[in-house]
């Protein structure tokens, strides 16, 4: 495959903080970029060399976004599927593609996709009714989670629920959205793996790093991870089949329940940078958001070596105030630009040398 030439454009759709970092290692690669997105002064407009303000399915805004670059991307999977289509139409080069959106953005999909593909998930059951919640309730004996089957992140979209909950007010409480009913996984801890992968299949995956979380938002990721190696490498050939079957380009992260066995289970893909490898900028040689832009641009994949012990921490709501006083020598702090502090809101993060 042909790399694109330095001084080339790259589209980025979303424009949050994912977006922001990306923007900042496509520039340092010397490329352009532009912002796609519906917020007027979002984190990642500030830190590119144009921005376009517009909802993701307006034709005219995409038209201009695909002939002001050279290749597009996305920061998050909640983009509409329908804005990829119209810009492969208008003859853009759009990666991750279709596939990638498609089965990511819907749990059930994702779930049926993976199990296909030969990497277990927990057992579920699709609910698309009344009757159906209380027909998976019963089936998983009143333990597990109903899930919506879109748009839900950070633990929202989801109720947990105990054998004497109502499983109908639960389904109504997420206004009866098309669901799973997940089985509880008794896991012993969560761990993720975060893979990138070049149009021509090359790949190249990150240590698997240990996760920790507080109230359904990710709170620690910790490497190395204490699970054993064999454990590891099941779930690193676990993300490179699931990323070869998706024919993704770029970087994904898949997250996966271990077992008190050492088993793991897929818990759910993000097809494309995550917030557990956040770590891996100051700790690698080359990090995720570098390496998605080798992907997508045809460059060579960049070395993964892991060069320090590391955790990453996420700084919510005021926690970003310990960038002003309380970080320790060790700690190194990314903010995302983000004007309002809001209580459980993603403000920035701190990567830890351990």
């Amino acid at each position: 495959m042909t790399p694109l030439p330095v001084g080339s454009v790259i589209g980025i759709l979303g424009d949050g903080q994912l977006g922001r970092m990306l923007a900042s290692e496509a520039a340092r690669l010397g490329f352009d970029v532009v912002v796609f997105g519906k917020d007027e002064d979002s984190p990642a407009r500030r830190v590119a060399s144009h921005s376009i303000v517009a909802e993701y399915t307006d034709r005219d805004a995409l038209a201009e976004l695909s002939v002001r670059c050279d290749l597009i991307t996305l920061e998050f999977e909640n983009v509409p599927v329908e804005a990829l289509q119209i810009l492969e139409d208008m003859g853009a080069t759009v990666r991750p593609g279709q596939t990638s959106l498609k089965i990511c953005q819907d749990r059930h999909l994702e779930k049926s996709f993976s199990r296909d593909a030969g990497v277990m998930t927990a057992d579920y059951h699709v609910v698309n009714s009344v009757d159906e919640a209380i027909t998976a309730f019963e089936a998983l004996g009143g333990n597990g989670i109903l899930k919506t089957r879109r748009d839900g992140y950070d633990g929202h979209g989801q109720r947990r629920l105990k054998p004497e909950d109502s499983p109908v007010q639960a389904f109504e409480d997420l206004r009866e959205a098309p669901c799973v009913f997940e089985a509880l996984v008794p896991f012993a801890g969560e761990m993720s793996v975060i893979v990138a992968r070049r149009a021509d299949g090359e790949m190249a995956t990150f240590e698997p790093a240990e996760n920790i979380h507080k109230n359904g938002i990710l709170h620690i990721s910790r490497a190395p991870s204490r699970y054993a190696e064999e454990t590891k490498q099941a779930a690193i050939e676990a993300a490179k089949k699931l990323a070869e079957a998706l024919g993704h380009v770029g970087v994904m992260a898949c997250e996966f329940f271990v077992l008190e066995s050492g088993e793991i289970l897929l818990n759910e893909i993000a097809p494309r940078v995550h917030n557990s490898g956040h770590w891996t900028p100051e700790a690698c040689i080359t990090g995720q958001f570098e390496q998605h832009i080798r992907a997508i641009a045809g460059w060579p994949l960049g070395s993964t070596v892991r060069l320090m012990d590391v955790e990453m921490e996420n700084l919510l709501g005021d926690d970003v105030m310990k960038a002003y006083g309380s970080a320790g020598p060790g700690d190194m702090i990314t903010l995302y630009g983000k004007r309002e502090m809001r209580a459980g809101r993603k403000m920035g993060h701190v990567v830890r040398k351990l």
